[in-house]
Formats: structure tokens, C-alpha cells, sequence
């Protein structure tokens, strides 16, 4: 599907790009269904071995009030995807007097199905057009692991925000992802589908970027604009060849 532009595109350069950062979660797959069945697995695990946890954990409102209560107890691993996670259950296990070590199985349970990702179509033929012409990165603040996802072979290194300690839009990361490639932050072209995140946080660390709008996202943050705004990433291959 074609979105009209919002903006103008700076335009790529492919002659200055000696190697890709890309980011996971919605980039190459959509997280969200993933999530969604992952939390029903984890619910059905509970169902069977802490029953009143899990009455709890179907009530929106608690959801909620855990999340609000895990960023003002847990501020040091806000960056952490999957510490949330398991202190989240460990938090709901205590208030249902139930047994709190049940909180590393759980998340365990949550965390296989997790990486059970739908790829998109595009996903996979260009990751091997890419990872056959530069070395590849990925850049996520999420804890999907590529080689648990099974496209290890296509990455040259992964950083997370949970390895690395900070998070994009943070500069720090993306120089980091640049290093872990061996070149300069300006030789690359960082792939992402959220416009402050990825879009933002590249641009700033003096990246090229290209944005991957799926859904018709709007850009909302001229003066600076995407190097290249695709629909599909093989669109961004073709651009490259």
C-alpha cells in the first residue's frame, strides 16, 4: 500500500554507506500479535500454576497500576524489556500470595513464545540482500534475540538496549552499533519504522536513514527529514543495486 508523502526526503546516499543498522520489532516483523500471543501462553501457564495471579492478571486496571508501580519501584531497568517483564509477574505473584519464584519459569514460558515472530513478507529477502553486501546490525530497545528469532546468520552483531544500557534514541547506541560494524556512524544507514526512536536518534548520531512506514505513520520532526521513506524494504534494496 502507497502512503502519500508527508515530507520531503533528503535523498540516500549509497555510495557513503559501508554498513546497516536496522532495528526488529516492526521493522521486520509486527510485534504487537506476537505480544498478544505470548501473553495468552503466559496466561494459560498461570491458569494451571497460580491461579489467583492469574485472575489478576486479566484485570486491565491492575495490569495498569503494576506498570505505573514497576516504573516508580524499578526506575534502573526502565530500558530493560524483559526484567520488566519478569518483576512485573514477580510483583503480581506477591500480591496473590502466590509463590514468587514462579516469576522466572513464567517469564521462561512468555519469552520462547516471544520469538515465535511473523516475518514480513519483505523481511527476510532483504536481510539476505543486505548481510551479503555489508556488515548488519541490529538496534533495538526491545529483547528479541536474532539468532532465538533464527536470522543470526544474517547479523554481523546485535545491541539491545537491555545489553547495552541505553536505548535509541540515544546517540550512544547508535555509535555503538556503527563501532561493532568497524566503520564511522556517517557510513551508515540505520533502518527503522519509529520516526523519534530510529528516525530521530540516527539523524542525530550522523547516520543516513531509512524509514520503513508500513502504516502511514506521520513525520514529526522537520526541519530534519529521512534520508529515504519506503513502504517496503525491498523497495530500499531496488535503491541499492
Amino acid at each position: 500500500m502507497a502512503f502519500p508523502p508527508a515530507h520531503t526526503d533528503q535523498g540516500l546516499d549509497v555510495g557513503r554507506i559501508r554498513a546497516i543498522t536496522i532495528d526488529l520489532d516492526d521493522t521486520l516483523w509486527p510485534i504487537w500479535p506476537t505480544i498478544a500471543r505470548a501473553e495468552s501462553v503466559l496466561q494459560a501457564w498461570m491458569d494451571e500454576r497460580a491461579p489467583a495471579t492469574a485472575a489478576l492478571g486479566r484485570d486491565k486496571n491492575t495490569l495498569r497500576e503494576v506498570r505505573n508501580q514497576m516504573a516508580t519501584l524499578r526506575p534502573d531497568i526502565a530500558h530493560d524489556m524483559s526484567a520488566l517483564r519478569r518483576e512485573s509477574i514477580r510483583l503480581l505473584l506477591n500480591r496473590a500470595g502466590e509463590d514468587p519464584a514462579l516469576a522466572e519459569p513464567a517469564f521462561e514460558i512468555f519469552f520462547a513464545e516471544r520469538h515465535r515472530v511473523d516475518l514480513f513478507e519483505d523481511a527476510l529477502p532483504a536481510l539476505e540482500f543486505l548481510s551479503s553486501r555489508f556488515p548488519v546490525v541490529a538496534l533495538s530497545n526491545g529483547n528479541a534475540d536474532v539468532h532465538r528469532v533464527g536470522l543470526g546468520e544474517h547479523f554481523h552483531a546485535a545491541l539491545s538496549a537491555q545489553s547495552f544500557g541505553v536505548g535509541k534514541p540515544d546517540a550512544r547506541i547508535f555509535h555503538a552499533g556503527a563501532a561493532a560494524a568497524g566503520v564511522a556512524p556517517h557510513e551508515v544507514l540505520h533502518i527503522g519504522d519509529d520516526a523519534h526512536l530510529d528516525g530521530l536518534g540516527a539523524i542525530q548520531a550522523g547516520m543516513q536513514f531509512a524509514w520503513i512506514r508500513r502504516e502511514g505513520q506521520a513525520w514529526e520532526h522537520a526541519p530534519l527529514t529521512p534520508h529515504l521513506t519506503i513502504t517496503d524494504l525491498l523497495v530500499l534494496c531496488r535503491a541499492m543495486s
